[in-house]
């Protein structure tokens, strides 16, 4: 299966990724005086506005007025109008680390320390120069503002040097400070660079005069990225660290003025204030961009907007609502966030999990001791969710449950525990598995314990408990409520699934497994239950007849998640071993299988039918993936059980745009080309395809064409020329119809009469070849009047003779034998007989085969009723046995 085509779903695009380990640019649309930021996600540059995506994941990015580059192991590409790839430039041998635009040029330097200057235009080399690494290895680029043809690189030995590109010479070495340099910056200030060291000190030189004016030093470990906050009167030199923290150093009274602790989780990648501005652009390899704006006392920045997904991989998703357009995703981070499938601008963050909000606030991100555990389950629904909280979760390891609300997007007010574990938290108890009315009103929660509680939603307070003590003797693995609200099912580790009345909570029916279940799944609306299974196979068990209709077998790994799709015709499921199955729940077949690079933890199914979303181990994405049946011809015909599975890469961040035409054509021809048989088997009575009316009333013509009869006789119209022809002249005259000199004879041609036709010859043939397709073909395609004329005419009377009728009967005789056209032999006998009884009752040869006939046709309508008779009573005892 390719990605693009040929399976039943198709990569679309990847939503909640925003920002990498890459640093951002900065660029400056002359045309539409606006600034553009840049972002590397994956493969694609993000201009909001999304490039096309490059064949690896990005790994260096820089930008001019003009283009995007990017380049990912050894190649460099230039992205023009923030899209398509423009230029391509391959020349190094190993991985590109630093790029740096440079007029008509851009710069690269690989990790093996060569560095290439390239015509942007051309795509041709320009200079090439390697260094030593063991004395001068190359760690930062920089080209000072109004030094022409001139770049300042920065090592890891500490030292710098200053080129002259043009003509290929070091014009100066700098001896540094022996500590590696991180990162290099240009001043507001001409012939002032800022140095960015690794021990954290920051070295604010002159170059011309190989000067220090400054130094700083921040605690925090190396320096990541340095902005100047420049042309609105405040000299703010902003300077990021590793572990995520921002220092604003105040240039004319060279102190700190403030600092902002925690802005991003992870080391901050990129840094640049936009020129004119008080703003400052921050991202970081934990999945944020944001835009810090600084109109507040004392310095410090607040958040203006932000773009942000999981900064740890996602572990549960699920769609919101039916609409399609949410999905509500629980990560490693602790977050829960829903993103929208239509556009960025609705995503929601509901935040982290906290015993405590007003505590949690207070300590920070990183000293929160009150943060709860990530999420591993949740429930929600839309009804009620403006009244009161709409969303239940799970914690890893915690026994509390708490409620989210999507409409205030925050922590909801309950939090969901037995009440004999209110005052003291039991280490081994936890909560495992939970599920939520379809009406809003109801949370049920299974424990480790074997506990099932159900909780009021609006409230928070204990409805009761499912068995005396516990529901099962094993930890509880599945909880699913149906959707009117009668019956809650669990599932328990020891292998049980039990059934019990959501009201009374009373067991109301029990079955053992084969094996211990790993999850639950219900469809409400059609009533059908997935189980999967630590042997990895899934059963799927109707809760109407309380039987297992289905079972599957085929994943070699353990059965991470499930999703039905909207209808409840396919089960999809995702394993350990990559693979996302489809099965076909009426046919009881896998229909569709791909491979997929790292395994899919979660899985879910969008309402409307038209997106797949997955979410990956060691992935920040939740991917789309597009069904196929949709728009296109897709074959749902059941896999061979030796089908092997092709991987397929997961869609970027930008929607896949050209279908692969290929793949779909042969998709279609090859079920196009699938042409039933006339006959599927010997032994099996078939009718053939012709229309009723061809067969059905043909012992009925003569009544037909009574009614048919018209009342007078057609009046022959004046027939005139279609060019009427005129008299030559100067004036144009029509010429005077003749009439009466035509005449029309009124005697009948006999040697018309006695030609053959197509048919009488055939059969005439068939005597001697025993071959009676021939006929039976040409009388398939005559309709009723010219059959009856065609059997009339093989009688003696008719022009023709004993040995054609003889040939007719065997051609029936063949029709039964071969058991096809069934209602034709019927029909086109019955009408023979009509025809010609007296003809047939005088002749012995004819009477013979008639009688050999009659028996055959008995026979055969005997075996015939037999099977209608056993098929009928089968049927009436499904319709009103008592199941």
């Amino acid at each position: 299966m390719a990605c693009e085509g040929g399976g039943l779903f198709a990569g679309f695009r990847v939503l909640g990724r925003f920002s990498g380990h890459v640093p951002h640019v900065l660029r400056y649309h002359g045309r539409h005086r606006e600034f553009y930021l840049a972002a590397a996600v994956g493969r694609s540059v993000h201009t909001y506005n999304v490039s096309n995506a490059l064949p690896q994941d990005i790994t260096c990015l820089a930008a001019d007025r003009m283009l995007i580059f990017a380049s990912y192991d050894n190649i460099l590409h230039a992205f023009a109008r923030n899209k398509e790839v423009v230029h391509t430039y391959g020349g190094h041998k190993a991985r590109i680390h630093l790029l740096q635009p440079f007029g008509d040029h851009v710069i690269s330097v690989d990790i093996d320390n060569v560095l290439i200057v390239w015509n942007i235009q051309s795509e041709e080399e320009y200079l090439q120069v390697g260094f030593d690494k063991a004395t001068f290895a190359v760690s930062a680029v920089l080209h000072p503002s109004t030094y022409l043809n001139k770049i300042l690189l920065g090592s890891e030995q500490g030292s710098l040097q200053l080129w002259n590109i043009r003509s290929n010479k070091l014009l100066y070495s700098f001896p540094g400070w022996h500590l590696a340099v991180t990162t290099l910056e240009q001043a507001p200030a001409v012939d002032v660079v800022a140095v960015g060291l690794v021990s954290g000190h920051i070295i604010v030189h002159n170059i011309k005069f190989d000067e220090t004016l400054m130094k700083f030093h921040q605690d925090w470990g190396p320096i990541t990225a340095i902005s100047f906050r420049t042309a609105d009167g405040h000299p703010v030199m902003a300077a990021g660290s590793s572990v995520g923290h921002i220092a604003l150093w105040d240039l004319e009274e060279k102190k700190l003025m403030c600092q902002m602790q925690d802005a991003h989780s992870t080391a901050i990648a990129g840094m640049s204030f936009v020129p004119g501005e008080p703003l400052l652009i921050t991202n970081g390899a934990d999945n944020a961009i944001r835009v810090w704006i600084f109109d507040g006392p004392g310095g410090t920045g607040r958040i203006l907007r932000s773009r942000m997904g999981h900064s740890a991989p996602p572990t549960k998703i699920r769609y919101h609502g039916q609409n399609g357009e949410q999905i509500l995703s629980a990560g490693q981070d602790g977050t829960l966030q829903s993103f929208s499938t239509v556009h960025e601008k609705f995503n929601k963050n509901l935040g982290r999990g906290s015993i405590n909000k007003k505590k949690s606030k207070k300590k920070g991100l990183k000293l929160d001791t009150m943060v709860l555990p990530p999420i591993t389950a949740f429930a929600s629904e839309v009804a009620h969710q403006s009244d009161w909280d709409n969303i239940v979760a799970c914690h890893q390891g915690y026994i509390t449950c708490t409620t989210w609300n999507y409409q205030k997007t925050s922590m909801g007010a309950h939090k969901l525990r037995p009440e004999e574990f209110s005052k003291h938290k039991p280490i081994d108890v936890y909560a495992t598995a939970v599920d939520m009315t379809s009406c809003g009103n109801f949370a049920v929660i299974g424990l480790s314990t074997g506990r099932v509680d159900v909780y009021n939603m609006q409230s928070g307070i204990h409805r009761g408990l499912y068995g005396k003590e516990r529901a099962h003797e094993g930890a509880i693995r599945g909880v699913a409520v149906d959707g009117l609200n009668q019956l809650v099912i669990t599932a328990g580790s020891e292998g049980l699934i039990k059934f019990w009345k959501f009201k009374t909570k009373h067991l109301v029916y029990s079955t053992e497994l084969s094996s211990s279940p790993s999850g639950l799944l219900l469809h409400r609306d059609s009533g059908i239950l997935g189980i999967a299974f630590d042997d990895f196979s899934i059963k799927v068990l109707d809760i109407e007849t309380r039987k297992i209709v289905r079972t599957f077998s085929g994943h070699h790994g353990r059965i991470n998640d499930m999703t039905f799709s909207p209808d409840g015709r396919w089960l999809i499921s995702s394993s350990m071993d990559c693979t996302i199955k489809t099965w076909d729940l009426p046919s009881g077949c896998l229909i569709d299988c791909f491979l997929v690079d790292s395994a899919a933890v979660s899985l879910t199914m969008s309402p409307t039918g038209d997106f797949l979303a997955s979410t990956h181990v060691d992935d920040l994405g939740i991917y789309l993936w597009s069904n196929r049946s949709l728009y296109s011809v897709v074959s749902l015909r059941p896999l061979p059980a030796d089908y092997e599975p092709s991987v397929v890469t997961c869609p970027s961040t930008c929607p896949v745009q050209d279908v692969d035409v290929t793949g779909d054509e042969e998709t279609c021809d090859e079920m196009i080309e699938y042409v039933s048989p006339e006959q599927l088997g010997e032994q099996l009575v078939t009718l053939s395809s012709l229309p009723e009316s061809r067969w059905k009333n043909l012992l009925s013509l003569d009544i037909i064409k009574k009614k048919n009869k018209p009342r007078e006789p057609p009046k022959v119209a004046k027939s005139a020329p279609f060019f009427i022809p005129t008299v030559p002249g100067l004036i144009p005259r029509y010429i005077a119809p003749e009439e009466g000199n035509v005449t029309q004879s009124k005697i009948v041609n006999l040697g018309v009469l006695a030609q053959k036709s197509d048919f009488y010859i055939h059969l005439e043939e068939a005597l001697s070849t025993n071959e009676y397709t021939a006929p039976l073909r040409l009388l398939k395609s005559l309709g009723p009047s010219n059959i009856e004329i065609e059997l009339r005419g093989l009688a003696p009377e008719g022009g023709g003779s004993m040995e054609v009728m003889l040939s007719f009967l065997r051609m029936i005789e063949m029709m039964l034998n071969k058991k096809y056209n069934f209602e034709l032999a019927q029909a086109y006998l019955a009408l023979f007989l009509k025809l010609h009884l007296k003809v047939l009752s005088s002749e012995p040869n004819l009477l013979e085969e008639v009688s050999r006939l009659s028996m055959q046709l008995e026979e055969t309508w005997i075996h015939l009723q037999t099977l209608f008779n056993q098929s009928l009573c089968v049927l009436t005892y499904v319709k009103s046995a008592l199941l």
